[in-house]
């Protein structure tokens, strides 16, 4: 085996992050992006000051068998990671399902580890052009929405979800990128209304939301299949 899977950090059990399932969620250290709303800075780096060593959670694992169902994969950016396929073995031979948060920064990457997970959370940021607005990162918008025409070409269950910080979005620009996800075939969205009390960026230290919120909503609700709103 090559270089362990570096964990920054580690939940012992939620119902959230793996729909209909009793998990737990690994926080892969590393991201290539530097979102200004992000809640997890401490992640961005390579290196983190709380890194849990990979026999450490393996262990932590065996002791969950029976009693968790699935492992979800999150961030950082989980398929930044070369030993990420590995580790999803290693886990997968235990008997946990797999989950997957990504924003697909690195669409080879991406695309080599979907077959690999059971359920992925995929990371619209923005319509592509406006990408680098949120990352700080150009060329961040065509990697994100290759990886999503990979997800929606694989066929694995899915949730595609946007985290909205009203000083970086409007209502027209979500309205407009949600109408562009649903043509691609797109049926499960959730829109994440941003959290401000830890940011990578605190200059963005209000999100006022527009005073016609509802009806956009309710026109979301109207557009997918499935739609879920998370303040």
């Amino acid at each position: 085996m090559g270089a362990a899977l570096r964990v920054g950090g580690l939940v012992p059990l939620t119902t959230l992050d793996f729909p209909d399932h009793l998990a737990c969620v690994l926080f892969c250290q590393g991201c290539g992006w530097r979102c200004r709303y992000c809640h997890n800075p401490e992640l961005i780096p390579t290196r983190g000051a709380q890194e849990r060593c990979w026999e450490d959670v393996l262990g932590f694992l065996d002791q969950r068998v029976g009693l968790l169902e699935a492992v979800v994969f999150s961030g950082g950016e989980p398929t930044l990671q070369l030993a990420l396929p590995e580790a999803i073995a290693q886990v997968r031979e235990r008997g946990f399902k797999i989950g997957l948060h990504s924003a697909g920064i690195k669409p080879k990457l991406f695309r080599q580890v979907l077959p690999l997970v059971d359920w992925v959370g995929f990371d619209v940021k923005s319509p592509p052009e406006h990408s680098a607005l949120i990352t700080g990162v150009e060329g961040s918008g065509e990697a994100n929405w290759k990886s999503l025409a990979a997800l929606l070409a694989r066929g694995v269950a899915y949730e595609c979800r946007t985290t909205v910080h009203w000083q970086l979005f409007d209502a027209e620009r979500l309205w407009d990128m949600a109408q562009r996800l649903r043509r691609l075939g797109v049926e499960r969205f959730a829109v994440q209304c941003v959290r401000t009390a830890k940011m990578l960026d605190d200059s963005l230290a209000d999100s006022r939301a527009p005073y016609d919120q509802q009806k956009l909503w309710e026109r979301m609700g109207r557009l997918f299949p499935a739609f879920v709103l998370r303040g």
